[in-house]
């Protein structure tokens, strides 16, 4: 699946592009002497979807995962081949729509929690039904 690498360079739906991938990592720091060594290429799909058939992208409106990263006009890739566990971020559909948030269990019961303390948690009744588990998010900036 090449969905992802297609919303972000303008190549054909079913070409496979694999990317140059750097032995050295880059400082979130202090700098550090760039090391001009390549270390494999790699194609995105290979990193992000481990499941293609139940594999699928959104993009993210709003702010109520900011501090988990997930900013607004994101692209998520979900896998609904993944039983969530709690901490893990999910989509999930609350009263017919979606929303994606972190799965949170409790002793006696489950929520939907914001990555952003102006938002409440979501109680997750019989109404709500998670689709997936975020395996990650693509931010352009």
């Amino acid at each position: 699946m090449t969905l992802l690498v297609t919303e972000l360079y303008p190549y054909q739906q079913n070409e496979v592009v694999n990317l140059p991938l750097y032995s050295c990592a880059v400082a979130a720091g202090f700098p550090s002497p760039a090391d001009d060594w390549l270390e494999q290429t790699l194609d995105l799909n290979d990193l992000l979807v481990k499941n293609p058939p139940a594999t699928f992208l959104l993009r993210v409106s709003g702010d109520s995962m900011k501090d988990a990263g997930i900013i607004d006009g994101a692209i998520l890739v979900v896998d609904r081949s993944i039983t969530p566990k709690s901490g893990m971020v999910v989509v999930a559909s609350v009263d017919n729509d979606l929303t994606v948030k972190v799965y949170t269990q409790m002793l006696d019961r489950a929520v939907l929690r914001a990555a952003n303390k102006d938002y409440k948690d979501i109680p997750i009744t019989e109404t709500t039904t998670v689709w997936g588990v975020v395996r990650g998010a693509v931010t352009m900036l």
